[in-house]
């Protein structure tokens, strides 16, 4: 769906907001990518007589903001900013963080027009940089490629209302829908197009999760590869659901040199011997039992509470979740009701078999009411394969949200 910028006719010498410059201000948010978290990316040019006379992004939590780097760099070239158009992706700040407000740094500087792409998602500051700037006498122009402006922080801003992550569960199938042979073999089902598309949605992510079954099946490593800038220090946690502590102590997420990134989540039944031998190598947490499932009986010892587990991790900062679970955990975040995107990838194979693993396992919809629904549905080409994006239609009700780690 194409973007409207408001019609904004020229007064007073003062032209028309221009997309072109927003779309300049989007391309260098992007270079925050996977090293603003747990803030937004944002990207902001200073614009005056049509030419770009500051760029700045915000590089990485703590520091200056992008409209601060755009005024530093605008007076770095000898370029004062009194007088010019601040193009900026997102509302600027309005009150003391980490940082002062950019609200204050913006009066100051003399800017006469703020176009803005979109409004802060926290709704307790929704606005209020628009009526600060606007009341010390700087025009403001919201809603400038605000849909793009607002997919670009997708995660950050789900976090910032739920205070929990944004879900994306990924898989790579088989036509027919599976992951593995009965054997468990799964290496390589897709080509490496796909692999790395997959890689790009880790370098997204704050955590990726998995089941204990995928590392005693694949002993996956779980980082992005390359790391970018080159010589950069993987951020990427590595979530573990284990509940009986089966993880083996040399596994790659256990005895590599990122061990410290890795959680492994593990339920009141584990034995107090294989939780200490762990929690010498990496973080363990124990999750509550769950109360009961889609798929098992009540009360199961070796079920993990998934709402319980996303409320930990929104309150640890984690704001995008990238779910690369078989397809026990799939479905559980699935049909539980906490995956907010699905990615597919399907590769031009059938694999069959009754005992083959499937992609989304568990028991599955009860009715054709049950089936979850897909929205926004874009299908794109990796190679020789096909990737599906969508956003998930949560179920009327939630139907448990545990999931199964046998």
């Amino acid at each position: 769906m194409s973007q409207r910028t408001p019609k904004t006719r020229s007064r007073g010498g003062i032209q028309p907001p221009s997309p072109r410059f927003m779309r300049a201000a989007l391309r260098l948010a992007k270079r925050g990518q996977g090293t603003t978290s747990p803030n937004p990316m944002v990207g902001a040019v200073l614009v005056r007589a049509g030419s770009i006379i500051g760029r700045g992004w915000h590089h990485h939590a703590g520091g200056p903001h992008a409209e601060i780097e755009a005024l530093q760099d605008a007076r770095a070239c000898g370029r004062d900013p009194q007088g010019a158009d601040l193009y900026v992706t997102l509302e600027p700040c309005s009150t003391h963080g980490r940082t002062p407000p950019c609200t204050d740094a913006i009066i100051a500087a003399g800017i006469r027009r703020v176009v803005v792409g979109a409004t802060d998602p926290n709704p307790a500051h929704a606005g209020r940089a628009f009526a600060l700037l606007r009341a010390a006498g700087i025009r403001v122009v919201p809603d400038v490629l605000a849909g793009p402006c607002g997919l670009l922080n997708a995660s950050f801003n789900h976090w910032i209302v739920h205070r929990t992550p944004l879900v994306t569960v990924k898989a790579a199938m088989t036509l027919d829908g599976k992951i593995a042979t009965a054997t468990g073999e799964s290496r390589w089902i897709t080509g490496e197009p796909a692999r790395e598309y997959g890689m790009r949605l880790r370098r997204d992510a704050d955590a990726i999760l998995v089941g204990v079954n995928t590392v005693l099946a694949d002993n996956p490593s779980l980082t992005f590869r390359p790391l970018r800038p080159p010589g950069a220090v993987s951020r990427l946690r590595r979530i573990i659901l284990d509940s009986t502590a089966r993880t083996p102590l040399d596994a790659r997420v256990v005895a590599d040199d990122q061990a410290a990134l890795t959680t492994i989540v593990v339920g009141p039944a584990a034995p107090a011997g294989r939780v200490r031998a762990l929690r010498g190598r990496v973080r363990v947490v124990e999750a509550p039992a769950a109360a009961g499932d889609l798929a098992g009986p009540a009360s199961s010892p070796h079920r993990v509470d998934l709402a319980w587990l996303m409320g930990q991790l929104g309150a640890e900062g984690v704001l995008g979740l990238l779910v690369e679970g078989g397809g026990e955990v799939n479905a559980s975040f699935l049909f539980g009701g906490f995956a907010h995107r699905v990615v597919f990838f399907y590769a031009p194979k059938i694999l069959g078999g009754g005992h083959a693993l499937r992609g989304v396992a568990g028991a599955g919809a009860a009715s054709a009411d049950g089936t979850l629904k897909l929205s926004g549905v874009r299908w794109g080409r990796v190679g020789d394969d096909r990737v599906l994006t969508a956003a998930v239609t949560a179920p009327a009700t939630r139907q448990g949200g545990v999931t199964a780690l046998r």
